[in-house]
């Protein structure tokens, strides 16, 4: 299974022009708010229409401004969740899921109505409507009747953002296990990164409009290479950064020297450290800083400390958690730190 995309579209603030191939389970997108994601996935589906582009699904091309081909979204076979779900509201759990199988006789479009419905668990729900659903129900329901329909490819759009968090983590694990079943593609656009790095194989991370890092996800979130790209997965640590030696840098805004273990690029403009890298020190030691608490934020399981360079030259802030069942840590109030290093094996060098 495969799906290959170039698509381009003027949108108010920025263009849509993207580029991208992949042959595998799960693809995730990765971007801030209003950065295009959701806008991608409507035009794979057929929703809206590329300003130009090209769109082969499976070796199946389902459109190509160039030749002309434009097929409509029923015509596609691309499941699509949408992020409210959007099921009938006039029509019950049943009527909903079987929406899709126009042509199939009524003892079978019955008998897969019924097969889903035991599948996701929705017994007892058929004759209901979509106001009588928790959220998880209508999330099911979705996605029952996009397995219905046998599509090639399925694209999850946000599809935990209306939901709680205790509710969101239930489901996230039920939505892995119903799609272990799926053989073909998925795409799933989100904001968390949380998501992302659970349920997708490859990461394309966009920004404005484009694509500006894909790889393996777990090793994009290791080493992001680019500036946006760190900040979308998570990095709260990051400085301005200047060459210094082929190993070595400075963290301008941590008024710091670093020693590297990868080679410095002559491009690097940036140096990260994701918080829960950064390590307590009690003395002076390499690549590491003395520093001085500037605020403490209080989370239920974990601590987090702002820190600054105690020479005050520099405003820049350095993240650092520790986890409250640490045995070393005892009181948030009285836990002091004096040093801190950023091990060399844990930098991010940025582009």
């Amino acid at each position: 299974m495969s799906i290959d995309i170039k698509l381009n579209k003027k949108l108010n603030n920025f263009n849509i022009d993207i580029e991208l191939s992949h042959d595998g389970k799960c693809l995730g997108i990765l971007g801030a708010s209003g950065c295009g994601k959701s806008m991608t996935l409507k035009m794979i589906a057929g929703i809206e229409k590329p300003d130009s582009g090209k769109i082969v699904l499976n070796g199946r091309t389902i459109y190509d401004f160039d030749k002309k081909i434009d097929l409509k979204p029923q015509e596609r076979k691309v499941g699509y969740l949408f992020q409210n779900y959007a099921l009938f509201p006039n029509m019950t759990v049943e009527e909903n899921i079987g929406i899709g199988l126009k042509n199939k006789s009524n003892s079978e479009k019955k008998s897969i109505v019924n097969g889903y419905i035991e599948k996701f668990g929705l017994k007892d729900l058929e004759k209901r409507h979509p106001y009588e659903l928790s959220g998880g129900q209508q999330q099911r329901c979705a996605l029952a009747r996009i397995m219905a329909s046998s599509p090639d490819i399925i694209m999850l759009d946000e599809p935990f953002s209306a939901l709680d968090s205790f509710l969101k983590d239930k489901l996230q694990l039920e939505l892995l296990e119903y799609l272990k079943e799926f053989h073909g593609d998925i795409i799933m656009v989100s904001h968390s990164r949380d998501e992302i790095y659970r349920f997708c194989d490859k990461l394309a991370i966009m920004n404005e409009g484009k694509i500006i890092s894909f790889g393996d996800t777990k090793s994009l979130f290791i080493n992001p290479k680019k500036l946006e790209a760190a900040r979308l997965t998570g990095c709260k640590n990051i400085s301005k950064a200047v060459k210094t030696g082929d190993y070595s840098i400075k963290a301008l805004d941590w008024n710091v020297e670093l020693k590297t273990q990868e080679k410095v690029k002559d491009s690097i403009t940036h140096v990260g450290i994701r918080a829960h890298d950064v390590c307590l020190e009690y003395e002076k030691s390499e690549n590491s800083l003395e520093v001085f608490t500037d605020r403490i934020d209080d989370a239920p399981f974990e601590v987090t400390y702002v820190l600054k360079n105690s020479d005050k030259k520099t405003q820049g802030e350095i993240w650092y958690k520790i986890g409250k069942n640490m045995d070393f840590f005892n009181d948030k109030e009285n836990f002091d730190i004096k040093y801190v290093s950023l091990p060399k094996d844990k930098l991010l060098l940025l582009d």
